[in-house]
């Protein structure tokens, strides 16, 4: 049913459900611990499409997670923007384009509206605007802007899982390189304080490689 579910959400990872992204409420309203009425960009059409999966009863959106509006888009304001690359980070969709200390902006056709970047930019020059006029939920949203929505930031996250392993893979090397030749690496001489601290080196490699064992999926 988290499936059902997830392909009825707009898709926008906005996280004002009070989950990580779509697939993570999703989740959470079939294990019973989140209501059908936390999504507002899916505005009450959502909720009832949420309610029909579900069998639960319809009924108001909740508040406490925000209100149905019209869908919004970003823009920055170059005069600005610093290049910080903050924004970059916290869009889950890739939206903005930029490098460190250079302008960025926003390409709008792959905006949510999540809102994500607002709080992160440390001048404040990521502005909202309306991109739906008065429609609202789902009428200002449609599918096909919910599946690339949808796949833009499941390649965000697979690029994310894979920079990850790699800076992993390139810490644990230049430890493998070090533990070689402690002694070159280090000021203690002592042979046996020297001993003592490859032991806790390898004690310490060993414990990460079985946190990766018991969580493959983040590698």
């Amino acid at each position: 049913m988290a499936d059902r579910i997830l392909d009825a959400l707009p898709q926008t990872q906005c996280t004002r459900c009070g989950y990580p992204d779509c697939a993570g409420y999703a989740q959470a309203i079939e294990a019973g611990d989140a209501d059908i009425n936390q999504c507002p960009p899916g505005g009450q059409e959502g909720m009832v499409r949420l309610a029909r999966i579900t069998a639960r009863p319809a009924k108001p959106l909740n508040p406490e997670f925000g209100l149905e509006a019209t869908r919004k888009v970003v823009f920055i304001d170059e005069n600005w923007c610093i290049g910080c690359t903050l924004c970059l980070d916290a869009c889950p969709t890739d939206a903005i384009m930029g490098s460190n200390k250079r302008m960025h902006t926003v390409i709008e056709a792959y905006c949510t509206g999540c809102e994500l970047c607002l709080p992160v930019c440390p001048v404040d020059c990521i502005k909202l605007e309306n991109a739906s006029g008065d429609a609202t939920g789902w009428a200002a949203w449609t599918q096909p802007q919910a599946d690339e929505a949808r796949a833009r930031y499941a390649a965000k996250m697979l690029r994310s899982e894979r920079t990850q392993a790699e800076h992993s893979e390139k810490q644990q090397a230049q430890v493998k390189t070090k533990l070689a030749d402690l002694a070159a690496h280090s000021r203690i001489t002592d042979p046996a304080m020297l001993d003592h601290k490859r032991a806790i080196i390898e004690a310490a490699m060993a414990r990460a490689r079985n946190k990766r064992a018991e969580n493959p999926t983040k590698e």
